[in-house]
């Protein structure tokens, strides 16, 4: 296997890849010569850029609509990637929605929705995909965590809840597969610049949320789609072999300070 190509013959799925995180660590691990399973819901166009963008790599990419919130829309999905491939060596659960509200309006069935698409998807998926890579001598998943499953974010309870839940799965997933040389961990990026904080940040009548956030990261910048893509892969490569269960922060270390009146 060529060094530059270190995922090459590999299959990766990775939910919610067609814009922002999950498109970047699809073209990432498509960079290190993986062929990849493209995943959306709601946004075809995008994704199928995604999927053209990768293939003019020369590698594989199949786009599959499917709501993995739901077990239909999982059963679809790996239904797809079955027919496609022998097998699987990577499942990143990045696919993420959420109700934002405060905690005494939340409604059941944002609750319900938030949960189901940010953690009940990453335990029925490994499900899933675990008989997809055994057979192939083990793999990795990784899932796409929040800080907000630690710290109090206003209007975050569902999607604080569910990136909690999110990382106690991935805990006991770590255990339950390590006989199985399947490596699981989390990836828990901060504040990351993709086109929806753009676009949060232009129609807030507020100061510039960008500009505050890069004020107070000691790295002195935004992470971007691609810093949380190049952990993720590293994640999944030996190198990483040692680390289980475990929730790698990805912030350029913003949730460190004590920020103006927390003291």
């Amino acid at each position: 296997m060529p060094e530059s190509l270190p995922f090459a013959g590999k299959i990766a799925v990775i939910t919610g890849s067609g814009r922002g995180i999950g498109r970047a660590i699809a073209m990432h691990f498509a960079n290190l010569g993986a062929d990849v399973v493209i995943n959306f819901f709601r946004n075809r166009a995008p994704a199928e850029a995604a999927c053209q963008e990768i293939q003019a790599m020369g590698r594989q990419a199949l786009l599959v609509k499917a709501n993995v919130g739901t077990d239909e829309g999982l059963d679809h999905l790996f239904e797809m990637v079955t027919q496609q491939y022998t097998g699987l060596d990577f499942f990143i659960s990045n696919a993420a929605s959420g109700y934002n509200r405060p905690a005494l309006e939340q409604k059941p069935r944002g609750w319900d929705w938030t949960l189901n698409i940010n953690a009940r998807a990453l335990l029925f998926g490994a499900q899933r995909a675990v008989p997809l890579m055994a057979p192939r001598g083990g793999g990795a998943i990784v899932s796409i965590s929040s800080p907000g499953s630690q710290r109090v974010i206003p209007d975050y309870v569902a999607v604080g809840a569910s990136k909690a839940a999110l990382e106690a799965i991935t805990r006991y997933l770590a255990v339950e597969l390590a006989p199985l040389n399947i490596v699981v961990n989390a990836v828990s990026p901060g504040v990351v610049e993709t086109e929806a904080l753009q676009y949060f940040d232009s129609v807030r009548n507020e100061e510039n949320i960008i500009g505050r956030a890069i004020r107070q990261t000691p790295a002195g910048r935004l992470v971007t789609p691609e810093d949380v893509a190049q952990v993720t892969a590293f994640l999944c490569s030996p190198a990483a072999s040692m680390i289980r269960g475990q929730t790698i922060v990805v912030d350029g270390g913003y949730t460190l300070p004590v920020q103006s009146g927390q003291a």
